[in-house]
């Protein structure tokens, strides 16, 4: 038991070192601000309408295809192979933005970064599989806010390079590609976990990936760490349907469970609609910077703004801790007017030719968004398992993605409607004064639920008072009646 005790204690700091080296040189990508700029300029030449509406739109579908499979590809080889083809994603990415030239390049680029995406499942379960649950709330701590951090340091590196540097936006993805390279060579260093939280519960029982692997063994699967119930059998273990079937089976009764709670349904509906709206914006606001301050005539601070936006969204999440509101009761009604600033912020990005206007509203759009995110996520996984609370999270995403898909096969892809950019943002911005009505009403629905249930209780309380007032008086009379 000592020896497992130690093990335990000494095989968690390097995986999470390794990670979190990983997770910084794989968001250290300061050409990111800039991508809108770098392919309408010239460099590659290419139109605002063939980024827009033929290029940008291959990423949503790209990653929407790629979803699923690798996130039961993840779970079923162990998590490191997927971080190592991310780490080749990358490279690939950038080699072809660096030297490869058109429309249909531009498009496989897209396609390679959509499977950047999809795997960014692998980079957030990793370090679960290979450190204790004593661990899980540090490094979980670790691992996002050096992405949070590396996010903010590259914004701020680019903004600086071109504009008092001077640097060219193709020395930008230079530097990109030496960031992701480095990611890639982390990674080769990272151990191999021996579990997963699906395919390979049953190998929890071997010993944790560390440089002393000896008679002492893990104890604990990650679901019972964190409180999972304990009757159904594994997920992966062998049955009449094969293991991958029965993985599917397993993650159909959890998710029916899942969604069975009235309220982390309500939290799921608002993150799948919101990230699918957060998600386009994010996507194509750089196009309308661009309409709005063209970067062959105007000062470019895509950067600077990304970086305040990383920052205002840091210190949205930390105050969360502080907000002491029932949000069983007005979570609804916060979904809602939130949703409403949202909107306002993208008619305000639509009405306003100023780029100082757009500027704002994108900073406000976020921060906005990643605050209800958080509290979002923390209701959720609150209630939930580590198993059930991967799942959900990947399956509200999919979901989102699937929203997402919609929206751009109909309002952006040239074989749709292919509205201009401007016009785009009108949809997106009455897209969420949609969610918004769709959270107000079931918060006021709440509230008077709410209302009515305590006029009940405070009704039903004066009756036993008075029942109970009443029975006392006749004790008294009867007993005086005796006398």
């Amino acid at each position: 038991m000592g020896c497992w005790k130690q093990e335990k204690t000494n095989t968690w700091a390097f995986p999470t070192l390794m990670l979190c080296l990983y997770g910084f040189f794989y968001m250290m990508k300061p050409s990111e601000p800039f991508l809108t700029p770098y392919l309408t300029g010239p460099d590659k030449n290419l139109t605002t309408e063939e980024v827009t509406n033929q290029i940008l739109p291959v990423w949503t579908y790209s990653y929407l295809a790629l979803l699923v499979p690798v996130f039961l590809l993840t779970d079923y080889v162990r998590y490191k192979p997927v971080l190592l083809l991310q780490g080749v994603s990358l490279i690939v990415t950038w080699l072809l933005l660096l030297f490869a030239h058109g429309v249909l390049a531009m498009q496989l680029v897209e396609f390679f970064y959509g499977m950047v995406t999809a795997t960014e499942v692998a980079y957030y379960a990793y370090i679960y599989s290979v450190v204790s649950s004593q661990h899980y709330q540090r490094v979980t701590s670790y691992c996002r806010s050096v992405t949070l951090v590396a996010a903010t340091v590259a914004a701020v590196l680019g903004q600086l390079l071109v504009s008092l540097a001077g640097v060219s936006y193709f020395y930008l993805n230079a530097i990109t590609l030496a960031s992701v390279s480095l990611a890639l060579l982390c990674a080769l260093f990272l151990p191999a976990p021996q579990r997963s939280m699906f395919f390979h519960r049953r190998e929890a029982a071997e010993p944790l990936p560390g440089p002393a692997q000896g008679p002492c063994r893990e104890e604990t699967s990650p679901g019972a760490a964190a409180g999972a119930p304990s009757p159904q059998p594994p997920a992966g273990s062998a049955g009449p349907h094969g293991p991958v079937l029965g993985v599917l089976l397993q993650l159909g009764r959890d998710l029916r469970d899942c969604y069975g709670s009235r309220s982390l349904l309500c939290w799921s509906l608002w993150w799948a609609l919101a990230t699918a709206g957060f998600n386009q914006v994010v996507n194509y606001v750089q196009v309308l910077w661009d309409l709005r301050a063209p970067s062959h005539s105007s000062a470019v601070y895509n950067g600077a703004v990304e970086a305040v936006a990383t920052l205002l969204s840091s210190v949205t999440s930390f105050l969360v801790q502080y907000m002491k509101i029932n949000w069983d009761h007005f979570g609804e009604l916060a979904l809602g007017i939130f949703s409403a600033i949202d909107a306002a912020c993208l008619f305000l990005m639509h009405f306003f030719t100023n780029i100082w206007a757009c500027y704002a509203g994108y900073l406000i759009f976020k921060a906005c968004y990643v605050l209800l995110l958080t509290i979002a996520t923390f209701q959720i996984a609150v209630n939930l398992s580590m198993e059930r609370y991967a799942l959900m999270f990947g399956f509200n995403n999919f979901i989102a993605l699937l929203i997402q898909t919609i929206l751009t096969i109909v309002v952006v892809d040239s074989r749709g409607l292919g509205l201009d950019i401007v016009t785009q943002f009108l949809i997106y911005g009455s897209y969420f004064v949609v969610i918004h009505g769709i959270f107000m009403i079931r918060s006021i629905c709440v509230l008077v639920s709410c209302k009515c249930q305590r006029k009940i209780a405070r009704s039903c309380t004066e009756q036993l008072n008075q029942a109970e007032h009443e029975s006392r008086e006749q004790i008294v009379t009867s007993y005086m009646t005796r006398l």
